[in-house]
């Protein structure tokens, strides 16, 4: 019955534990003292140690907090309460290597003491780190205690904030190229230029010319993006993959036949010019109309309808590949834009016919003029009815697309 008893009062007690936390790693490089510290009269000689090697350690006066916070709340604790202070520490180097070694060191101090409670001394801004590592053993924090000796909170987390900032440009390359790339580059040319000035092959003020120049041209590629267009240009040439051959030729085919007509346009144009030039003979616009009209026909006439077939053929090959029954319907018009260079044809000699043009059937031009419509609709009307007769024909190869 009476350890039974025993047993009740252990497991109802509040065991606390005042906890210190040096994340750097003071006290075992500057003191030479392993961690962890448990127990009062451990923490207090690693104190005085570390003090002594260093008189302005926050980490020292951070113990000392701690066992001031011990003997005052021993002096004041209840019967259910067992008090135990602890100090444990990091590395130098901070991050991750740290936090591993504070956690197992904590895992270490909770095995000795099964704490209830926590009640946390640290000697400022980066010492908190601990908190999630702590809260992850579920023993909760009763309490915080932040020591600041010789500097403030402020100026403290205003340096981890420019220390994570001066990291990030140096080992970032995307901003190291600028935050050190470019003022080495001045530097290193700075050097040149003093050497060579020096030995007077070139005078120094050469030397603001070229870094006017060289920043300069980092704030227009940085400025209009050049960089990432020429980085997104660099990786669509690695990766592309080029179109299926039939893609290629209807590519091919639609740029030369857009030249054929733009360079048709200009030898239009240049015929009307010359003629211009040449005439010496002062007309009206309305005189000269016709003569202007049948010279830029003649001047597009030829390549402006080759290179509109061009297209249409590059069409009709990927139209075939693709079994696309639009493919005969082009070829009709192909058929009909050929044929419309005998219709220009005549309209242009029609035109060019001294004034006024007689319009009847003695008149050979015009003759041509109505014998080229009437044939180009009889072309038609035939590429019409063989349409349909292929058409009706070819529809299964047609047809196997859409299966």
């Amino acid at each position: 019955m009476l350890m039974a008893n025993k047993e009740s009062v252990l497991q109802t007690q509040n065991k606390v534990l005042i906890l210190c936390v040096d994340r750097d790693g003071d006290i075992e490089v500057k003191a030479g003292i392993q961690t962890p510290l448990l127990g009062r009269r451990a923490n207090i000689d690693s104190a005085v140690a570390l003090a002594l090697k260093d008189p302005e350690e926050p980490d020292a006066n951070a113990m000392f907090e701690a066992v001031r916070l011990y003997d005052r709340m021993l002096s004041e604790k209840k019967l259910d309460e067992i008090l135990e202070v602890a100090t444990i520490s990091g590395t130098e180097l901070g991050g991750v290597k740290a936090d591993r070694k504070l956690s197992a060191e904590l895992d270490s101090i909770l095995e000795t003491f099964t704490a209830t409670e926590i009640v946390l001394v640290s000697d400022g801004y980066s010492d908190e780190a601990v908190l999630p590592i702590i809260e992850s053993r579920h023993v909760p924090i009763s309490s915080v205690r932040r020591i600041v000796i010789k500097h403030s909170e402020s100026i403290e987390e205003t340096a981890a904030v420019f220390t994570k900032y001066i990291k990030l440009l140096a080992e970032t390359p995307r901003y190291a190229r600028i935050a050190l790339g470019l003022p080495g580059l001045l530097v290193t040319i700075f050097a040149i230029f003093l050497y060579l000035s020096a030995h007077g092959v070139i005078e120094m003020y050469y030397y603001g010319i070229a870094i006017a120049v060289i920043v300069g041209v980092v704030l227009l590629f940085k400025g209009f993006g050049v960089d990432t267009a020429v980085k997104k240009g660099y990786k669509w040439i690695r990766e592309y993959s080029p179109p299926p051959v039939h893609a290629q030729i209807s590519s091919y085919t639609m740029i030369a036949g857009i030249l054929c007509v733009i360079i048709s346009i200009y030898l239009g144009v240049q015929n009307v010019s010359e003629y211009l030039v040449q005439s010496t003979q002062d007309f009206g616009l309305i005189s000269v109309l016709p003569e202007i009209i049948a010279l830029f026909i003649k001047g597009v006439m030829g390549l402006g309808i080759f290179g509109t077939i061009l297209v249409l053929a590059g069409r009709s090959s990927m139209l075939y590949f693709d079994k696309d029954p639009r493919l005969l319907r082009t070829i009709v018009l192909i058929a009909e834009v050929a044929w419309v260079t005998v219709i220009l044809n005549c309209v242009a000699n029609l035109l060019q016919q001294p004034r006024p043009i007689e319009i009847g059937f003695n008149n050979v031009f015009f003759i041509q003029f109505i014998w080229s419509i009437g044939v180009g609709i009889l072309i038609w009307v035939a590429s019409i009815l063989l349409f349909s007769i292929v058409n009706l024909s070819s529809k299964k190869f047609f047809n196997q697309q859409e299966n």
